[in-house]
């Protein structure tokens, strides 16, 4: 059995920040603080209550009791209402790939994302991409990614055997690349979210890109039979 694991934001869709009302109004509502997430944090491979406390450390409020969780519901809530806000949209050859794997009974996809289950949902659901996923590893805390992965995996290994050569992670930070070195797993990353491509092969992924390949050379790649184009800057052969 091939597994994938999923990124959603950079690496699937991109919701052109849309998340940025949602979140900025539940700030607003928790704590009663003015609060500018395009400019006060850098987000991009954190998880949603890493976000939540690093808003609460730039706010100056204690995060006592609840309050985070009460945060990172809240945003969820609002979530749904602010994706219409901006123009976002699914990213290039994820539709078509995600439709080809689809059909194959020996590849399994799994979402492995810093978002809450809440805020996943809602945002697979606004760009028609939820039928492809029929379960994943979600942010419940303020624990690292590497511990999404490995909930991952014992999720993935709960429906079938997985052998470490056939078990990816497709995601566009190192955070990603971070995530799949903890399960012992190959990186596909894309420079389409936050981080250069330079920036991604610094973390020696297994393989890295400009954006996703076409289907048929993704298909190939995952299979053990890459087809990398000639001349192509975009492709990492690093190990």
């Amino acid at each position: 059995m091939t597994v994938l694991f999923w990124d959603i934001d950079g690496t699937l869709l991109t919701t052109g920040r849309a998340g940025m009302f949602a979140w900025n109004d539940s700030v607003k509502e928790v704590t009663g603080q003015d609060f500018d997430l395009r400019t006060q944090v850098r987000i991009a491979g954190m998880t949603d209550y890493q976000i939540a406390a690093r808003t609460f450390d730039v706010v100056g409020v204690r995060p006592e009791g609840d309050l985070l969780e009460r945060m990172v519901r809240r945003y969820e809530e609002l979530l749904p209402a602010s994706l219409p806000l901006r123009v976002g949209g699914v990213l290039p050859n994820v539709r078509e790939i995600l439709e080809r794997l689809r059909s194959r009974p020996d590849v399994r996809s799994y979402l492995l994302t810093g978002n809450t289950r809440g805020g996943a949902r809602a945002k697979l659901a606004h760009y028609n991409l939820t039928e492809f996923f029929p379960d994943g590893a979600f942010a419940e805390d303020a624990g690292d990614r590497s511990s999404i992965a490995r909930r991952a995996l014992e999720l993935a290994k709960r429906a079938a055997p997985v052998a470490e050569e056939r078990l990816f992670v497709i995601g566009d930070t190192p955070h990603d690349i971070e995530c799949a070195n903890a399960i012992s797993a190959r990186t596909i990353a894309v420079a389409t979210g936050g981080y250069t491509l330079d920036e991604l092969q610094a973390h020696q992924p297994w393989r890295a890109f400009a954006e996703l390949p076409p289907v048929e050379d993704f298909v190939a790649l995952i299979d053990g039979h890459p087809r990398p184009g000639p001349g192509d800057p975009a492709h990492s052969t690093s190990a």
